[in-house]
């Protein structure tokens, strides 16, 4: 069973050296990725986001993060130090270490080690699902079609027809990787068409 929030926390050794623990303040940045590192870490608390800056000066978020998943540079291919960080969307708290030194025993036989070895099978497969949704919504070549398959992923993972969405429009511009105006309007569109209703970022499927 994947291991819960309190059991990383109780689990973690005063002695265990290679395991940071380190809370962030808003709009700080967690981590860079570099080339070759291989850190991992774990988001005990809190929202983040994966950003990148194109050479234009495009932003654009590559992944949401809340608590319990895992990210670094293990699961994302880096070709130039810095291209990559990670940034508090809200205050968190994360866990930060590199795979090489989890790997390996802990020399103060730190019971965190065993549980989070146990686990990292589950939390990588966690991670994948979340790529691979990112994936499919942007293989869709319309914004439209971008709109609504992110809407009916919502959908079925909260079982209802109405959600919520849990980022900003500026933000989901910027994770649909689409100007935020051509955005808006499609949105509109969709409610005059009779595709949704909308109210804020409160959303209901038609279809």
């Amino acid at each position: 069973m994947l291991m819960e929030i309190s059991d990383i926390i109780e689990n973690i050794s005063c002695n265990c050296i290679k395991v940071q623990r380190k809370t962030f303040e808003k709009g700080s940045i967690i981590t860079t990725y570099i080339e070759k590192r291989k850190q991992i870490c774990i988001l005990l608390s809190g929202k983040a986001d994966l950003i990148r800056y194109d050479l234009n000066g495009n932003k654009d978020i590559i992944e949401s993060f809340v608590e319990t998943d895992i990210f670094g540079e293990a699961f994302y291919p880096v070709h130039t130090n810095h291209e990559l960080f990670v940034l508090a969307m809200d205050k968190c708290e994360a866990l930060l270490f590199l795979y090489d030194d989890i790997h390996e025993k802990c020399r103060s036989n730190c019971k965190f080690h065993t549980t989070l070895v146990s686990s990292l099978l589950e939390l990588i497969l966690k991670q994948a699902v979340h790529q691979n949704t990112r994936i499919e919504i942007l293989s869709k070549r319309s914004i439209r079609d971008k709109l609504l398959t992110y809407f009916s992923i919502l959908s079925s993972k909260n079982f209802s027809k109405n959600i919520t969405l849990p980022i900003s429009m500026t933000s989901l511009a910027d994770y649909l990787s689409v100007d935020r105006s051509a955005m808006m309007r499609e949105l509109k569109c969709l409610v005059d068409e009779g595709f949704i209703s909308r109210d804020g970022n409160k959303i209901k499927l038609l279809y």
